[in-house]
């Protein structure tokens, strides 16, 4: 189950997610229109076993806001005792206070939005906290003993050398978190960054410098205890890794309920009034907020498959996908997938998996492959 929260108290300038500016009364309606939503999914038969608070940013929300929420869901949908509970905050958010509040509501992984430890980088990216206080975050939030305290990064900014890279993992590393999340910056279209890239205002990393601080980030974690799992994801142990997200990467079906917010049954997709204002009103009015939906076909789903597969470090089970799919990928791509591993780029192992070089050209590869379907 994921659950949207879209307040920020400031709106960062690399953001495309559905969010909105922090206000008292929209945050109080909006809680009141979310719970309205979960009570019209009360006929969901799939039952949950983890729950993400996601955004925007949670935090700002107050606790008892949070719990309303989290009381809702729990009485309206099938909910597993003891579900896994996710929720990102900011650092400036963190405090004793707060600390004991999320940790009463039963969150087992709090994820530290810090994006760097660099005072230029932070004020490059919008952040509102400073070095300092992202490292005092970490700290609390490891003392306060939540069971999984992971940190954000992104790498990749205009300019961007290897040593104040290595110097942030370094300095998180040193922390102690269980988990991180490492991605790299993503101009996207209708951002602040993006009207500044039209400008001539911002000039993107080259190609060959993202490749250079990816294999840096992914060989510095590495050496540091963080086993990748994921693109951008690294846990301390297989237990670290958030339970949540792997779903999304296994293919199961995920619930989303907020603003924008997504879900999948396994065939169909449908998400959610992305306008504030529009989204409050059809909740208000006792109507689905959903915007759209689709059907995907088999090889809409053998496409995803092999895209989420392939971006995880176990790679994709090639006997799995042709019971599936019908699919050989091998015997389609033998000669493509030969070079590739001739190239370092691939390993066939009884499934398809990507190494480090390969991870840093995932898309590329995922590309190229011939699936099968016209």
């Amino acid at each position: 189950l994921y659950l949207h929260v879209p307040f920020c108290s400031a709106i960062c300038p690399y953001c495309d997610f559905a969010v909105v500016a922090e206000n008292e009364s929209r945050a109080q309606r909006y809680v009141q229109a979310l719970v309205a939503e979960l009570g019209l999914l009360g006929g969901e038969e799939l039952v949950f076993d983890t729950i993400y608070l996601g955004g925007g940013t949670p935090s700002a929300l107050s606790a008892s806001q949070l719990g309303s929420v989290l009381s809702a869901a729990r009485e309206e949908l099938s909910i597993e005792e003891g579900a896994w509970l996710a929720m990102e905050v900011n650092p400036e958010d963190v405090e004793s206070s707060s600390l004991r509040q999320w940790r009463d509501l039963g969150v087992n992984m709090l994820s530290l939005g810090v994006q760097s430890f660099q005072e230029d980088e932070l004020r490059f990216l919008g952040r509102r906290h400073s070095p300092a206080e992202a490292e005092s975050a970490v700290r609390d939030a490891l003392a306060a003993g939540f069971e999984n305290v992971s940190v954000d990064l992104i790498f990749g900014l205009p300019g961007q050398e290897p040593g104040p890279l290595r110097d942030s993992i370094h300095k998180l590393a040193a922390l102690g978190p269980q988990h991180v999340s490492c991605y790299q910056l993503t101009v996207h279209e209708g951002t602040p960054f993006d009207r500044r890239r039209r400008q001539g205002r911002l000039l993107e990393l080259g190609e060959s410098s993202q490749g250079e601080l990816f294999e840096l980030v992914h060989s510095e974690l590495a050496g540091l205890g963080y086993q990748a799992y994921e693109v951008s994801n690294f846990a301390k142990t297989a237990a670290c890794r958030s339970r949540h997200n792997q779903k999304y990467w296994d293919h199961s079906p995920y619930l989303g309920a907020g603003l924008a917010a997504h879900s999948f049954s396994g065939r169909r997709r449908w998400w959610n009034e992305p306008d504030f204002e529009q989204y409050c009103l059809r909740v208000e009015r006792g109507e689905r907020p959903l915007a759209g939906s689709e059907e995907l076909d088999d090889a809409q789903l053998a496409l995803e498959a092999v895209m989420l597969g392939l971006r995880c470090t176990a790679g994709l089970d090639l006997e799995q996908f042709r019971s599936r799919y019908g699919v050989n990928l091998l015997e389609l791509n033998g000669a493509l997938v030969e070079e590739y591993v001739e190239d370092g780029i691939v390993e066939v192992n009884g499934g398809l998996r990507l190494t480090v070089p390969g991870l840093a050209v995932a898309d590329a590869v995922i590309r190229s492959l011939d699936l099968g379907f016209d």
